[in-house]
């Protein structure tokens, strides 16, 4: 059988005897740190939502394409904003493959010595909860022999599968680190199997992944600010993945910058080839503030490795939106850059 599953092996860059897709991770974590911590959520203080898309290698057949959209907030149910909510639901498609997921975050933030609205300084704890639904679309697939009996009547098939989420997360108005475990339930797997008319698929979970990752804020000028910031990404399986990142904030309304990710060997990984070389990507980007409600966003991302001559690079768009609140303009007051 000849299907899309060969070009599904290529665009997760999986290696000998690993299984499970590397969690989802777009370009612009950067304005939206709940995407990849769920102690992250209402750090901003204010009602916020946040919407993208990712069309990632664009032109490559079977390519990831990812929607999210995310919400956030302190609550009133504890002093001192103490309290902070987020909901995101995430639509991914690879190949004949379609992940349906909602999650949950919860964080309780508390406040250190020097904490103030002007300088904020928190320790945020996160837990997170999320309910995923893998579709497996076997009419998608291609066969050489399209008239095989076996393969009449293909279906799509689906699966729930529950996760879990945990972070921390410390901040204040100059300076940021954090940690998080991601798909807590996957260390042990990361695999589905589905059987139809004596058929046998695979389906690919979202394997657990964990996070580390800090940045900073410098005044250049009074009109240009400069945020410098790293994250370390481990599966576990794959190769190590860690981003560089450099963004200049001009008059508080327009970002521009970029990132430039590679893979790093931390440790030896039994399960992986010696041979494998490094696979570097780069990122550019423009974040504007139409109004002081309005985020827009674009990125750009191109690949150095082979893969580069099978697709044209990556694109991602963002909508940030702050919502007015009795508490907008108090928190709004003191910007929160990360």
């Amino acid at each position: 059988m000849k299907n899309l599953f060969i070009t599904l092996c290529v665009t997760l860059g999986l290696v000998q005897a690993t299984y499970g897709q590397q969690d989802i991770q777009f370009s612009q974590y950067v304005f939206d740190g709940l995407t990849l911590n769920p102690a992250y959520a209402g750090y901003k203080g204010v009602p916020y939502l946040n919407a993208s898309f990712r069309d990632q290698w664009a032109g490559f057949p079977g390519a990831p394409k990812t929607a999210m959209l995310s919400f956030d907030d302190i609550t009133g149910l504890a002093s001192d904003d103490k309290m902070g909510l987020g909901a995101q639901v995430l639509y991914d498609v690879l190949g004949p493959q379609q992940n349906l997921s909602l999650t949950g975050s919860y964080s309780y933030r508390i406040p250190l010595a020097g904490d103030n609205e002007d300088d904020p300084h928190r320790l945020c704890l996160g837990i997170g909860g999320l309910v995923s639904q893998y579709s497996l679309n076997g009419s998608s697939l291609q066969y050489e022999d399209p008239n095989d009996p076996m393969l009449t009547n293909v279906t799509v098939h689906s699966k729930l599968v529950p996760n879990a989420n945990f972070g921390i997360y410390y901040y204040t108005k100059r300076f940021y680190a954090g940690g998080s475990f991601m798909n807590l339930f996957s260390l042990g797997g990361g695999q589905t199997i589905y059987y139809t008319n004596g058929t046998t698929y695979s389906s690919l979970l979202q394997g657990a992944t964990m996070y580390l990752t800090a940045g900073g804020m410098l005044d250049l000028s009074d009109e240009i600010k400069f945020k410098p910031s790293i994250l370390v990404k481990e599966d576990f399986k794959g190769p190590t993945n860690t981003d560089f990142n450099m963004f200049f904030l001009f008059d508080e309304i327009l970002w521009v910058g970029g990132s430039y990710r590679t893979s790093v060997k931390l440790w030896q990984k039994s399960n992986l080839q010696d041979n494998l070389q490094a696979s570097d990507a780069a990122s550019l980007m423009v974040e504007f503030y139409a109004n002081s409600e309005l985020r827009i966003g674009y990125s750009y991302d191109f690949t150095t490795s082979g893969l580069s001559n099978y697709q044209t690079g990556s694109h991602e768009i963002s909508l940030g939106l702050t919502f007015k609140s009795k508490r907008t303009l108090q928190h709004m007051a003191t910007p929160r850059y990360f």
